[in-house]
């Protein structure tokens, strides 16, 4: 089975038009097809919203002007998983059972946030888990919570709330856009399971979207896992790319933190990546890049990295039992007994 970590499947259904159940828009790649003909059978699904600072450079209206417009736009996207009734993984029972149980032509996720400006306050974190989310990202770009990409600053003292919040929920922390000193100040005060969802190594990709060597080595330290973004500007500084870039920062990565056992891929494909520019023109060349690693690693190692080590973190980083019995989690258990939108 192989595990992608980071799918903006949601978003880019409601603010693109680009369906999960359909085939895959022209020139893109993700659709629920194209992931069950890869051989793809679990996903990090995101729910991810733009501030409207990002209106111009993204080219979309669907944009929050404050926390309460985010809250409602992840919710859409919640929504719309639950009408492609796209089963949630919420617990280390839920997960042993689908992947002892996995057949090619299943697809499962799990769920993160991207920027956590939808938690209105940290205290509206429980109805979050509630719904089935698992992994929060504080930071995209600045977020209430944190600086991000191209913002720097580190956690705001909403952030230290959010993250003390996280740990009680027992969620998992995701460092990807995190700003430089948010990082510092989540390794200072963070003591719960932590991940680089997708994240590129800066020594090969200079920019602070890219992570440290230092970073990726403390994320592997405490158990984490690095994922290899596929996005064009995060595997080459310029110039055309191609899968021998991803297995670059695959090798790269497997150096700093000590072992390929720490890295896994979060393709970020559906992150509106347009694959004239990608590294791959169609998902069945996912098999490429196995043989590609394959000269690298061992066939164990490859596995690894194609998936088992995402499911090996998540076995000892999820929770051992349902966050709840009842309530809206109940109707995301298993995919079964969902409403569809009226």
């Amino acid at each position: 089975m192989i595990v992608d970590a980071h799918l903006d499947i949601g978003w880019n259904a409601l603010a693109d038009g680009r369906g999960f159940l359909g085939p895959p828009a022209p020139r893109y790649l993700i659709s629920r097809s194209s992931l069950v003909g890869a051989g793809v059978g679990l996903v990090f699904a995101t729910l991810y919203t733009a501030p409207s600072r990002a209106r111009r450079a993204m080219q979309t209206r669907y944009v929050y002007e404050n926390a309460h417009e985010a809250h409602l736009m992840a919710r859409s996207q919640l929504n719309y998983y639950r009408a492609c009734e796209l089963q949630l993984i919420r617990d280390s029972k839920e997960l042993d059972r689908y992947v002892r149980g996995w057949k090619r032509g299943q697809v499962a996720a799990v769920l993160l946030m991207e920027g956590a400006d939808p938690i209105e306050t940290p205290s509206q974190l429980g109805a979050w888990s509630d719904f089935g989310l698992r992994i929060v990202g504080p930071a995209w770009s600045r977020t209430r919570y944190s600086g991000g990409t191209r913002a720097p600053g580190g956690l705001t003292k909403l952030g230290v709330h959010l993250l003390k919040a996280m740990r009680r929920k027992r969620m998992i922390l995701d460092l990807s856009h995190m700003a430089d000193q948010a990082v510092a100040d989540a390794f200072e005060l963070w003591r719960g399971p932590i991940i680089a969802s997708h994240s590129n190594a800066r020594s090969l990709v200079p920019g602070d979207r890219q992570i440290t060597d230092a970073t990726a080595a403390e994320i592997a330290r405490r158990g984490g896992i690095v994922g290899i973004s596929f996005y064009p500007s995060h595997l080459r500084a310029k110039g055309k790319t191609g899968l021998a870039d991803v297995v670059r920062h695959a090798v790269h990565h497997a150096g700093a933190t000590g072992g390929p056992e720490h890295v896994g891929i979060g393709t970020d494909l559906d992150g509106g990546i347009d694959n004239r520019y990608g590294p791959m023109k169609d998902l069945t060349e996912l098999k490429d890049l196995r043989g590609m690693l394959r000269r690298h690693f061992t066939a164990a190692q490859v596995d690894g990295i194609m998936g088992e080590n995402w499911i090996a973190f998540l076995r000892r980083s999820l929770p051992g039992l349902p966050a709840t019995r009842g309530g809206p989690a109940a109707l995301l258990r298993r995919g079964r007994g969902e409403p569809r939108p009226k």
